[in-house]
C-alpha cells in the first residue's frame, strides 16, 4: 500500500537545496500569503531587457547602493534573466526525476487510502496524491481514480456545474487542498533599512570621528563643553540615517502596494452552475476554469473537454515546441501559456503545491532594481565623488600643515596635546564631510524617488507600470503605434448593418422586422453559423439573467443573433461541434465542422470579409436559393464591402460549406463556400481620443494605426482620429512587406495607417522605427501574438481589459482602460520624470560646486574652513534626501506636451542645465567669498566671538541660498518658476521644513552646530544674498545657449 504521509513516497524530493534556498513547507493548506503570479512578477524592480530595451544600451550592472531595493525574486520566469531562467528549468528537470523517482520506489500495488480528515472533510483524495499524478504525469494513477470522473467526484465537484459556494464548503476545501497563492519573502522591515542605511562607509568614518571627539572633548574640557561637537555629528548622522531609511521604506511599500496590483488577474471559472469570473488568488482544485488563447494556465489541472488547445511549457521545461493537451494527454501545468486554441480543465492543485510553486520556491535571489538612468547617474556620483575626495585630501592637507608645521618647527612631533587631538580630528571630520556632500547619492535617488512617485500616480491614470525603466524610456517617445479597436475606439460594438441575400438591410435596432424580409432558411442559417462559430457564450448569471462572455466582436454578433430569435443553448444542443479552427491574424478567420442532427457535415466560416468572399463560390439568393456566385454579383458584394468600410463600419463575412465526412478532415477547407452574408460593425471612436492625437503631434510624437482590420474601415477611423492628414499614406500589410529597404526609407515617415497587417507586420515596422529611422517606439498590444513586438519596442503597451496575459507578461506597462488618452498620459509623466529628475541633478550640482570650492578655497587662503562637519551634513541632508523629495516630485505640466521629444541621442546635462549650474555656483561662491573677506566690516563683527558669528552668517547664507535655488531649479528655461508651486504640497513641505529646522538649528542648537544667535539684520541680510538667487538665475536664464542635440538620456553623460 503507498503510504502517502511519509518520506519520500508522499513527495517529490525537495528542490530547495540545489539552490541554498529554504526548503518549501510540506502543506501548506491555510497559508494566506501573497504570491507571484506567473508572467507578472513578484518585484517591480524586475528589469527584464537592460540593453536591448534601452534606447543607450546601458547595461545593467551589480552595484552595492544603501539605497538600492532588493527584494526576493519569487517570480517572473518569462522575464527573469537567462541564468535564472536555466536555473529554473534545471530545477524543474530535477523535480520530474524526483517524481520519476518517487514512482520508482513505489510499489506496484495500488490500493489508495484516504486520510482520515480529507474523508471528514467530504472528499475522497488528499493533495499529495492529485499533486504527484499530475506532476508525474501518471496516467496509470488517473485511471486507477476513475480518470477525469472519478477525480471530479472525489474532489466533490461537477464538471458542468463545477463547485458549490454554499456557506462553509469553501473553507473545507482551502484547509484540505491550500490557496492559490505563492510564499512570498517577508516584507523588510523599517529596521533592515536603517541598517543599510548605517553601511554607508562615509557615515561610519564621521561617527568614529565623532566618538573620538566625544571622548577626548569629555577628558580635556569636562562635561558638557567638550561633548557638543562630538553629540553634534553623531546626532546629524541620526538624521541623515532616519531620513534616508525612512524614505526608502515608505518606497519599498510602494511598490509592494503596486506589485498586488499586478496579481489581480480574474479567470473564467463555473461555479454554482454560472459562469463567472474570479480572482486566480481564489481558485481551488475542484474548479472548473476556462481556458482561451493567451492565457496562462492558472493551476495543475486535468483537462475536461476543448478544440485543438495547443501550450508552451518551455518556461518548465525548456522545449520550445508546443505541446498539445487532449484526453490523452490530459495534463496542464501551472505558468504555461495557451498558444492556441480552447478548452475546459478541473483544478488539482493550486499555490505551493503546483510545480511552478516549488519551482519558485527554490528560487530566493533578489533582483537588482536599478533603471538605466541609475546606472548612468550612478556612475556620474562616483566620478563627482573621486574629485571630492581629491578636494577632501588636499583640503585636510592646507587645514593641517601650519599645526603640523608648528610642531616640526619646535621638535614637538611627538608631543601631542588634547587640544592639538581635537583640531587635527576636526579638520579630519571637514575633510570627510566634504566627501560625503561631494558625492551626490541623491542622483539614483532622485530616480527612484521620481519613478516611485509617478507610478503612483499613473496608477490612479489608470496605467499599470511593470517595468521601472519605462517611466524613464517613454519620455523620450517619438513615435507610438497604436492598435486600432478598443485603443482608439470604443470597443462597445454593435451591428448596424448587414448584406443578407444581396439585400443591404441598415437598422438601428436589431429587434427590426429583418427575419421577415429575408427567406426562412437564410435566416436558420444564418443564426446556425454566427451561434456555433463563435468565441463566445451565452450564459446565465447568478441573478437569471443571460449574459453574454466573449469578445466585443463575438458578443456584438450574438447579440444580434438572439434579436433575430435565435436560441444559443437549443443550437447548440442540436449540433455536434466535430473541429475548430481557433481565429488567428494570419489567416483572419475562424472556422467550425458541425455534424448536423440529420446526418452530413457543415464547415462554417466567418472573418475578414474580402477574404473570406473570395473563398465563395455560391451564394443564397433572395428567395433562398443557392445560386452560383457570379463576377457581377461579386462586385456588387465587394462594393458592399467598401461602402461599410468608408462608414468606419468593421466588415465581417459569413459563410459556409458542405463535407462528406468532418471528423476525417484533417485541415478545413480553404474554399468553396457559400456565401450567407456581411455584417458592418460599428465601434465608435473613444472620446477624447482626437484630442489626444493633436497633442501627441503638437509634442513631436507621430501616431501610426496598425490594425488587422480592412483599409477602408482603418482609414475612416484613422480620419476621424486626426491620424491620417493630407499627405499621409495608409498601405496593407501584403504591400508593406513587399517593399524594398530602399522603398521603405521613403514610405515610412509618411506612413500614417498599416491596414491588414500580421503581428510580423507590426514587428518589422517596429524594428525598423527603432534601428533604421532612430526612433524611440512605444506600441501597443493585446494579443498573444503581439508579444514579440512589444519586447521589440522601446516602450511595450499591453490593454489591461481586451489584453490577454501573455500580452501583458510581455509588456512594460498595462494600460488598464484601454484607452489611447491614457497612452499620452503615460508619455506626459515619462517627460516629467526625465525633466524632473534633469532639475534635481541641475540643482545638486550646484551644491556641490559651491561647497567643494567654499570650503577649499578657504582652506588655502585662511587656513581654515567656515562650514563645519555638522553645518555639512545638513547641506548634505537639504540637497541629497530632501532635495530629491522636492524635485523629484513635481507633477507634470501642460508645458511638457508642448516641446519637441528628447529622442534616442545626445547628453544627459544639456548645455541648458550647465548655463544654469555655472551662472548660479558663480554667484554663491561670490557671495560666500565676499562675506568671509569683508564680512566682519559689514556687519562691524569685533571681540572673540567675531569669527563664530561670521562663520554662521556665511553657514546660514549659503543655506539659503540652496532653498531659493532650489525653487528657480523647478524651471530650467521658464522665467516664471512660482507657477504651480502652491499645488505641489510635497514641495512646500520640503521647503517649509528646511527653513523651520535651520532655523531652530541656528538659534537653539549652537552648541552643537557650531553656531550663535543672529539678530534680525543679520537674519534679513542671510535671506537677502540667497533671495537674490532667483532675479540672478532669471537673467541667466536669458542668456542664449547653443540648442542641445535631442536624444533620450541615455547617451554620454
Amino acid at each position: 500500500i503507498r503510504k502517502m504521509h511519509s518520506g519520500l513516497l508522499a513527495r517529490p524530493l525537495q528542490l530547495a537545496p540545489l539552490y541554498g534556498a529554504a526548503s518549501p513547507p510540506a502543506a501548506l493548506p491555510c497559508r494566506r500569503t501573497p504570491w507571484a503570479r506567473p508572467g507578472l512578477g513578484v518585484s517591480t524592480a524586475t528589469l527584464r531587457r537592460p540593453c536591448r530595451r534601452n534606447p543607450c544600451g546601458a547595461a545593467k550592472t551589480e552595484r552595492p547602493d544603501r539605497r538600492g531595493f532588493r527584494f526576493a525574486a519569487a517570480g517572473q520566469l518569462s522575464s527573469s534573466p537567462r541564468p535564472q531562467r536555466e536555473k529554473l528549468q534545471v530545477a524543474a528537470s530535477a523535480s520530474k526525476a524526483a517524481v520519476q523517482l518517487q514512482n520508482g520506489l513505489s510499489l506496484q500495488s495500488s490500493q489508495y487510502v484516504v486520510p482520515e480528515d480529507v474523508r471528514a472533510a467530504g472528499f475522497q483524495i488528499d493533495a499529495d496524491e492529485l499533486t504527484s499524478i499530475v506532476e508525474s504525469r501518471d496516467t496509470e494513477r488517473l485511471t486507477e481514480h476513475g480518470q477525469l470522473d472519478g477525480i471530479a467526484d472525489k474532489l466533490a465537484t461537477s464538471l458542468t456545474d463545477g463547485i458549490s459556494t454554499r456557506e462553509g464548503l469553501l473553507g473545507q476545501r482551502q484547509e484540505i487542498y491550500g490557496v492559490n497563492k505563492f510564499a512570498e519573502s517577508e516584507p523588510r522591515s523599517f529596521w533592515e533599512f536603517v541598517w543599510d542605511a548605517l553601511q554607508d562607509t562615509t557615515l561610519i568614518i564621521l561617527a568614529a570621528c565623532a566618538f573620538v571627539s566625544l571622548t577626548v572633548g569629555i577628558a580635556t574640557e569636562g562635561w558638557p563643553n567638550g561633548s557638543h561637537d562630538g553629540i553634534g555629528i553623531f546626532a546629524s548622522i541620526i538624521l541623515v540615517v532616519s531620513v534616508t531609511a525612512t524614505s526608502d521604506y515608505q518606497q519599498s511599500l510602494q511598490f509592494r502596494d503596486l506589485d498586488k496590483e499586478k496579481r489581480k488577474i480574474l479567470v473564467q471559472v463555473t461555479r454554482d452552475g454560472f459562469r463567472q469570473r474570479t480572482l486566480i488568488d481564489d481558485l481551488l482544485p475542484g474548479d472548473v476554469v476556462h481556458l482561451a488563447v493567451g492565457d496562462q494556465v492558472p493551476a495543475d489541472g486535468v483537462f475536461i473537454s476543448g478544440f485543438s488547445l495547443l501550450l508552451d511549457e518551455s518556461s518548465l521545461t525548456g522545449e520550445s515546441e508546443p505541446v498539445d493537451v487532449n484526453e490523452d494527454k490530459p495534463f496542464l501545468s501551472s505558468g504555461t501559456k495557451v498558444l492556441d486554441g480552447s478548452g475546459q480543465m478541473l483544478v488539482t492543485a493550486v499555490g505551493m503545491r503546483t510545480q511552478w510553486g516549488k519551482l519558485m520556491a527554490a528560487l530566493t535571489e533578489g533582483g537588482n532594481d536599478e533603471t538605466p538612468l541609475q546606472v548612468k547617474l550612478s556612475g556620474v556620483a562616483n566620478i563627482i565623488g573621486k574629485i571630492g575626495l581629491f578636494f577632501a585630501v588636499l583640503t585636510f592637507i592646507v587645514l593641517s600643515q601650519e599645526l603640523i608645521g608648528q610642531k616640526y618647527h619646535d621638535g614637538l612631533l611627538l608631543s601631542w596635546s588634547g587640544d592639538d587631538v581635537l583640531e587635527i580630528l576636526n579638520h579630519f571630520a571637514v575633510a570627510v564631510t566634504i566627501v560625503v556632500v561631494a558625492v551626490p547619492e541623491g542622483l539614483p535617488l532622485a530616480v527612484t524617488l521620481s519613478l516611485a512617485y509617478a507610478m503612483e500616480k499613473m496608477m490612479n491614470d489608470k496605467a499599470l507600470v511593470r517595468q521601472l525603466a519605462a517611466c524613464e524610456t517613454m519620455g523620450s517617445a517619438t513615435v507610438i503605434c497604436s492598435d486600432k479597436t478598443g485603443t482608439l475606439t470604443s470597443n462597445r460594438m454593435t451591428v448596424v448593418k448587414a448584406c443578407i441575400c444581396g439585400n443591404t438591410l441598415e437598422f438601428n435596432d436589431p429587434l427590426s422586422s429583418l427575419s421577415s424580409e429575408l427567406p426562412e432558411v437564410a435566416v436558420e442559417t444564418l443564426l446556425e453559423s454566427i451561434l456555433t462559430n463563435t468565441g463566445g457564450e451565452v450564459v446565465i448569471d447568478q441573478n437569471g439573467k443571460q449574459d453574454i462572455i466573449g469578445t466585443p466582436t463575438e458578443t456584438a454578433l450574438l447579440e444580434f443573433a438572439l434579436s433575430l430569435g435565435g436560441n444559443y443553448k437549443q443550437k447548440r444542443q442540436e449540433s455536434k461541434i466535430v473541429k475548430v479552427e481557433p481565429f488567428n491574424s494570419v489567416k483572419k478567420r475562424m472556422t467550425v465542422i458541425l455534424e448536423l442532427p440529420g446526418g452530413g457535415y457543415r464547415a462554417h466560416c466567418k472573418g475578414a470579409a474580402e477574404i473570406v468572399l473570395a473563398a465563395c463560390d455560391k451564394f443564397i439568393d433572395g428567395s433562398g436559393s443557392v445560386v452560383p456566385l457570379d463576377k457581377k454579383t461579386a462586385n456588387l458584394l465587394n462594393d458592399t464591402i467598401e461602402t461599410f468600410s468608408s462608414e468606419a463600419l468593421r466588415t465581417l463575412c459569413l459563410a459556409y460549406r458542405g463535407l462528406e465526412d468532418g471528423s476525417t478532415q484533417e485541415e478545413i477547407p480553404l474554399q468553396g463556400y457559400t456565401f450567407i452574408g456581411i455584417v458592418g460593425i460599428k465601434d465608435p471612436v473613444r472620446l477624447g481620443v482626437r484630442e489626444s492625437v493633436a497633442s501627441c503631434r503638437s509634442a513631436g510624437i507621430a501616431v501610426k494605426m496598425v490594425t488587422g482590420d480592412n483599409i477602408n474601415t482603418a482609414k475612416a477611423i484613422a480620419r476621424e482620429c486626426g491620424i491620417l492628414t493630407d499627405g499621409g499614406l495608409a498601405i496593407e500589410g501584403a504591400e508593406f512587406r513587399e517593399k524594398t529597404p530602399e522603398e521603405l526609407l521613403e514610405l515610412i515617415p509618411k506612413m500614417q495607417v498599416l491596414a491588414r497587417s500580421s503581428p510580423l507586420d507590426k514587428l518589422a515596422l517596429v524594428k525598423y522605427l527603432r534601428t533604421t529611422s532612430n526612433e524611440v517606439v512605444a506600441v501597443t498590444g493585446d494579443g498573444t501574438n503581439d508579444a514579440p513586438a512589444l519586447r521589440e519596442a522601446d516602450i511595450g503597451l499591453a490593454m489591461g481589459i481586451a489584453g490577454t496575459e501573455v500580452a501583458k507578461e510581455s509588456a512594460d506597462v498595462v494600460i488598464l482602460d484601454d484607452n489611447f488618452s491614457t497612452i499620452v498620459t503615460v508619455a506626459k509623466w515619462g517627460r516629467s520624470v526625465y525633466v524632473n529628475i534633469q532639475k534635481f541633478v541641475q540643482f545638486q550640482l550646484t551644491v556641490n560646486i559651491v561647497a567643494l570650492l567654499v570650503n577649499f578655497s578657504s582652506a588655502c587662503f585662511t587656513g581654515d574652513a567656515p562650514l563645519t562637519a555638522v553645518q555639512l551634513l545638513w547641506v548634505n541632508m537639504i540637497m541629497d534626501t530632501l532635495g530629491a523629495l522636492a524635485l523629484a516630485t513635481e507633477p507634470p505640466n501642460d508645458n511638457l506636451m508642448e516641446k519637441a521629444p528628447v529622442g534616442r541621442t545626445g547628453k544627459f546635462i544639456t548645455n541648458v542645465m550647465w548655463r544654469n549650474i555655472l551662472g548660479q555656483s558663480l554667484y554663491q561662491f561670490t557671495v560666500i567669498w565676499y562675506l568671509q573677506s569683508q564680512g566682519r566690516y559689514v556687519f562691524g563683527l569685533e571681540g572673540s566671538e567675531a569669527d563664530t558669528v561670521l562663520n554662521t552668517i556665511i553657514f546660514n547664507t549659503f543655506v539659503f541660498c540652496q532653498v531659493f535655488n532650489e525653487v528657480s531649479s523647478r524651471e530650467m528655461e521658464e522665467i516664471n518658476v512660482l507657477k504651480g508651486m502652491s499645488e505641489n504640497s510635497i514641495f512646500v513641505g520640503v521647503l517649509t521644513g528646511t527653513v523651520v529646522f535651520q532655523f531652530i538649528l541656528v538659534q537653539f542648537l549652537g552648541d552643537f552646530a557650531n553656531t550663535t544667535l543672529l539678530t534680525q539684520l543679520q537674519w534679513l541680510i542671510c535671506i537677502l544674498f540667497g533671495f537674490l538667487g532667483m532675479p540672478i538665475a532669471a537673467m541667466i536664464k536669458l542668456i542664449s545657449v547653443e540648442p542641445h542635440e535631442e536624444h533620450d538620456g541615455y547617451g554620454k553623460l
